[in-house]
């Protein structure tokens, strides 16, 4: 990207003009790093973040289809390289964190709600079923992208449908089916951007729903780095196996490079010990990756969104 901070700032300034009515803050050459749970990596070429749904419209209607868009939330599961991101990033923030509860135990969430406060407003209304949410640590918006799951439950069991916009800021509807969830995967295009989601659970009793959050949180922290710069799960489970287990096996627990490091609490982790590089973090994915190939014959995948260029 040579020229940069001029092309990012000739691309705001376009983007503006095509959509003059547009609410939300476009930032030219805008710090990704504080926007990851990896305290890593380089800018974004422009970083928008939408006053709400209509806002959000109005940007993609105008926007080139040849700028690239990547859209993030909470970045709990994000790892933006040195280099930066090309086009433009979306961040959906406040005006895409509303939730309301909706008769037929159904809870209304937007993409930018925090997974554990959709839990808690579930638990409060006597929701039972998705209790699970308190130990994901992102927003709707990743756990409908990656069916989101954990402690025995999964985005696809409780998900009624899932509102998105198109690339041309038209709105879209998909029911469950449709998203065609597998394990941490879903089928829905790429080029959806979700809005909102709508869940469904079963009659529950509010303080034994309470109750089995506090036990996920109990467990959480003391089992899981929650309070380190981490990406949360960095490999998916293979089938049949697990990845800190395999991980461990290869001998990888405490292996650092630079400030990376193979987490000591639970291997499935990379934590940022204060000054790591995006490159040293993935880097030291590539080698666990590498020894747990040569120690038991099986390929990890990356379950954190690597995104950007190198430096």
């Amino acid at each position: 990207m040579s020229d940069k901070t001029g092309w990012t700032r000739h691309l705001a300034a376009s983007l503006k003009a095509a959509a003059p009515g547009l609410r939300g803050a476009l930032v030219p050459n805008a710090p990704m790093a504080p926007l990851s749970w990896f305290r890593t990596g380089g800018p974004a070429e422009v970083l928008f973040t939408p006053e709400d749904e209509a806002d959000l419209a109005a940007f993609l209607a105008a926007c080139p289809a040849d700028i690239p868009l990547l859209v993030v939330g909470l970045g709990s599961n994000l790892l933006v390289r040195d280099g930066g991101i090309e086009g433009m990033v979306i961040r959906l923030g406040r005006g895409f964190s509303g939730i309301a509860v909706e008769p037929g135990h159904r809870v209304r969430a937007g993409a930018g709600a925090p997974d554990v406060k959709v839990a808690r407003a579930a638990a409060e209304a006597g929701i039972e079923g998705l209790a699970f949410l308190r130990g994901i640590p992102g927003a709707i918006g990743g756990a409908l992208r990656m069916n989101g799951g954990a402690y025995g439950g999964e985005t696809k069991d409780v998900l009624v449908e899932a509102r998105a916009l198109d690339r041309q800021g038209r709105a879209v509807t998909l029911s469950c089916a449709q998203m065609g969830f597998t394990y941490r995967h879903c089928a829905a295009p790429g080029g959806l951007i979700f809005t909102q989601a709508l869940f469904e659970g079963r009659p529950g009793d509010p303080e034994a729903i309470l109750a089995a959050m506090g036990a996920i949180t109990e467990q959480r922290s003391s089992t899981q780095p929650v309070n380190t710069r981490t990406g949360g799960s960095t490999f998916k489970n293979p089938p049949g196996a697990k990845a800190w287990q395999l991980v461990d096996e290869a001998g990888c627990r405490g292996l650092r490079i630079g400030d990376a490091q193979v987490s000591q609490m639970h291997c499935n982790f990379l934590v940022n010990l204060g000054r790591a590089t995006a490159a040293e973090i993935e880097a030291l994915g590539e080698e666990v990756r590498r020894r747990v190939r040569e120690t038991s014959g099986i390929e990890l995948e990356w379950e954190i969104k690597r995104v950007g260029m190198a430096a």
